[in-house]
């Protein structure tokens, strides 16, 4: 062991798994890793010419966060594109693209995302609309969700999407009463306008996967598992893009990768996803970018009515349908699947929203049980939006991880106006049962869909906590499954470590751990919890090196060199 750190940080609070509170220590690191965790004197004697001290001075130091569920290379390239994120209306959403088109006036297509389903009517904007601002060039943008396409006409006509054209199985045409693609397509629907749009590839890709990167370590994220590998939902393969930033020594956010499992596919795809993972361990021995996982898509949404449910939608009166959503692949099919991803050493990643989805999802990974053992694959299940109460001790009993998106767990326009009305009383009930499975002994880790939904961890936790937004006036969404602080934390930093299959190096504070942490500008654990929000990340470092510091850092904040 080196005789001096390289950095010790100095005069603050630590909280890691699996305290139940912060304490006062300091903390050396050296080559990259955790030296030493101890009090100010011993950790003084580490001190030598070259350390550079950091006072925290009263604030907090955590492991850096780790994002279990996240679509990086595409939410980076839409912040270079048409970012409608920001809108507050319709009307703001037209003028933003407008704008964007004025600005780019030799793009192609005008490509981007962002937009919020509560903004229109039925949450279906027309092409009408777009053809109003842009009518010569084809246009395509992703709701904010990623399960709808806005469209105009001049894309709808060169994809030769018409009133003939059928709806595919895994998705759906908006139509006008005459039958004519009305301006949005949901689900798979997306494909038969995206095949057409350029490529999100190359160049694009390339600096797609360094803004997110930039982006996410501002927020004190240091790992993420990519929910989404190869094409699909309006995404292209990244493969690529992240070996090359390997090679140029370019990747600080450590990453594990979901490969997608097409839905429309069988078994035949496995030798396949079995290959994609050996070359890609082969390209990055280091396994700073590691296949592990492969990524399959159990249901849809609610809001377009395509959530696997055990109970049947309600119309626009509140009268029953015959729709209890979509399983994207039968459930006898998907245990089949499961069991081989199983026995072939891969860590399956679920989206679950509707309960019955959750409930195929537990199954199949029981089956999987039953067939294999247990080989320690740690499957999880993300998204989570209504669960059954039969199924929340089922994930400590399979060894299956819950896969919590917490900013989601809140009232809010999309929600309260697409979701609530149409589905039975007693599922909106069941809406995000965080508290419920962390008192079943459910494994918990968290992750942010982003672009769906906003990266910042602190935001998550926030919501999890209080199960209101910040700064909302709503009522919370089931004060029974608020989480404590503590819990909330650890799911963000250790249990996504748990899921990336990291523990024993990151996710926590603790001697031999790879130093990736992040330092907040004060200790959230002190204030009332309608207050964490307003924290923020100081710094973020990666394997001991700063990858992100706020310019307006308080001097006190400054690195030191003894």
């Amino acid at each position: 062991m080196a005789d001096f750190a390289d950095i010790v940080f100095v005069d603050g609070w630590i909280f890691s798994a699996p305290q139940d509170a912060p304490v006062r220590a300091d903390v050396a690191v050296v080559d990259g890793r955790i030296m030493a965790v101890g009090a100010a004197e011993d950790i003084a004697a580490l001190v030598g010419e070259n350390t550079d001290v950091v006072p925290i001075t009263g604030r907090l130091l955590l492991p850096g966060f780790q994002d279990a569920h996240i679509h990086p290379v595409a939410g980076g390239i839409e912040l270079l594109q048409c970012d409608l994120t920001g809108a507050k209306d319709a009307e703001d959403c037209l003028r933003l693209i407008a704008d964007y088109a004025r600005a780019h006036p030799h793009a192609e297509w005008i490509m981007g995302a962002g937009w919020s389903m509560e903004f229109f009517a039925g949450g279906t904007p027309t092409r009408d609309l777009l053809d109003a601002v842009i009518p010569g060039r084809p246009v395509a943008l992703m709701n904010r969700d990623h399960h709808g396409m806005w469209v105009n006409s001049r894309a709808l006509g060169l994809a030769g999407v018409t009133a003939e054209t059928p709806d595919p199985i895994d998705g759906r045409i908006e139509r006008t009463q005459g039958g004519e693609p009305s301006g949005t397509l949901h689900e798979g629907a997306m494909d038969l306008v995206g095949r057409f749009a350029p490529s999100a590839t190359g160049d694009l890709a390339d600096r797609g996967l360094l803004r997110a990167q930039e982006y996410l370590h501002s927020f004190g994220v240091t790992s993420w598992q990519d929910a989404l590998l190869g094409r699909g939902l309006g995404m292209e393969d990244a493969t690529m893009t992240y070996l090359d930033a390997v090679d140029r020594g370019e990747l600080t956010m450590r990453t594990i990768a979901a490969i997608w499992w097409e839905r429309g596919r069988g078994l035949e795809q496995l030798p396949e996803i079995i290959d994609q993972r050996a070359r890609i361990r082969d390209a990055d021995p280091s396994g700073h970018f590691r296949a592990s996982a492969v990524k399959i898509m159990v249901d849809g949404v609610p809001e377009n009515f395509t959530a696997a449910m055990s109970q049947p939608y309600r119309d626009t009166h509140g009268d029953m349908t015959e729709n209890l959503g979509l399983s994207f692949i039968d459930p006898e099919d998907l245990k089949i699947c499961v069991t081989a991803l199983d026995a072939a050493g891969f860590q399956v990643h679920f989206h679950a929203l509707g309960d019955r989805a959750v409930s195929e999802s537990l199954d199949a990974i029981e089956a999987a049980r039953e067939a294999n053992g247990d080989l320690g694959n740690r499957h999880h299940l993300a998204h989570l939006q209504v669960v059954g109460i039969r199924d929340i001790p089922r994930f400590a009993e399979l060894g299956t991880i819950a896969n919590m998106q917490m900013l989601w767990a809140a009232h809010a326009r999309q929600l309260d106006e697409l979701n609530v009305p149409f589905l039975a009383p007693e599922l909106v009930e069941r809406y995000y049962p965080f508290g419920d499975l962390a008192r079943a002994r459910a494994q918990l880790s968290a992750g942010s869909d982003w672009p769906v939904s906003s990266p910042d961890p602190i935001a998550a936790i926030h919501v999890g906590v209080n199960r209101i937004s910040a700064g909302s006036a709503e009522q919370p969404l089931g004060e029974q499954q608020q989480l404590s602080l503590a819990a909330a934390v650890t799911a963000y930093t250790w249990g996504s470590a748990v899921v990336n299959m990291q523990e024993h190096e990151s996710g926590k504070i603790a001697v031999g751990y790879l130093a990736d942490l992040a330092v907040l500008d004060r200790n959230f654990f002190d204030l009332p919890a309608e207050d964490i929000h307003l924290t923020s990340v100081l710094r973020t470092y990666s394997a001991g090196s700063l990858v992100y510091r706020r310019g307006d850092e308080s001097p006190d904040v400054s690195t030191d060199h003894q």
